[in-house]
């Protein structure tokens, strides 16, 4: 079995249920979208007939229409700490690493990281950063949403009607994604690989400074330390070296100096 470091505190289980999910609060945003349409054109010509389709290169897609199907059920359980938009980063995450892991089911790893962390939405919302802060010791949160999320998982796979096969796997991946210190299967590895790899990416980065009040390179510090060792595949450890690198640089004097 593939192994990582487990997570610390007591195994003790507290069972609280909210089924209904709760919307979004209504709070002024702090982290921004990624630019989506250019503000100008240096160059002067239109060069988007020479741009190649997506499928003629790597890592271009869309969720499929049955993946879209079990994102909308899940979306909005995941309306807690920005678990929508993490789950999302996750699972493009998970597709590289599935693209990379040819003998991993994609029909698990892939509806596994979209509903991994729709248990949060069953936790007090305001003391759900207790169970991930440093020197937080909640670990009956962690269990708590663990087994809420499987939950969930099996009636939103049963509602799509996911195979009755991959769903029991998915299942038991959810439950036990962030406490259990091994990995079921690759499956599972990937998955929990996904899931620590986007702390890494930019929006990561903004999202655990702004849960903690830290500095860019405070943040970064922190993430690197649950993360990097605690990674199954050489493939997420050679992904992480990569975002590590982008925020490292951006946090840099000599970045920070260009503006």
């Amino acid at each position: 079995m593939l192994r990582r470091e487990a997570l610390g505190g007591s195994s003790a289980f507290v069972q609280r249920k909210h089924d209904v999910p709760r919307p979004r609060p209504v709070v002024q945003d702090v982290l921004v979208l990624p630019k989506l349409e250019p503000a100008t054109n240096h160059y002067g010509h239109d060069v988007t007939g020479r741009v190649p389709a997506a499928a003629d290169v790597p890592g271009i897609g869309a969720l499929p229409p049955h993946h879209d199907a079990i994102w909308q059920r899940a979306a909005p359980y995941l309306a807690v700490r920005d678990n929508d938009v993490h789950s999302l980063y996750s699972y493009g995450l998970a597709r590289a690493l599935v693209d990379l892991h040819p003998e991993a089911d994609p029909e698990v790893v892939l509806p596994g990281i979209l509903l991994h962390d729709t248990g949060w939405s069953q936790a007090p919302p305001d003391e759900v950063l207790t169970a991930i802060a440093p020197g937080g010791n909640r670990p009956d949160l962690v269990l708590l949403h663990e087994k809420e999320g499987a939950r969930i998982a099996q009636e939103i796979l049963a509602d799509v009607g996911h195979d009755p096969r991959r769903t029991e796997q998915i299942v038991a991946i959810v439950d036990g994604h962030d406490s259990r210190r091994e990995a079921l299967s690759l499956d599972d590895a990937l998955v929990k690989d996904a899931d620590k790899l986007w702390r890494l990416t930019p929006h990561g980065v903004d999202t655990v400074m702004e849960w903690f009040g830290l500095t860019r390179e405070q943040a970064h510090r922190l993430i690197g330390s649950r993360v990097h060792e605690h990674l199954f595949t050489d493939a997420a450890r050679t992904i992480a070296r990569g975002l590590a690198a982008v925020a490292w640089v951006d946090s840099s004097q000599q970045r920070v100096t260009l503006g």
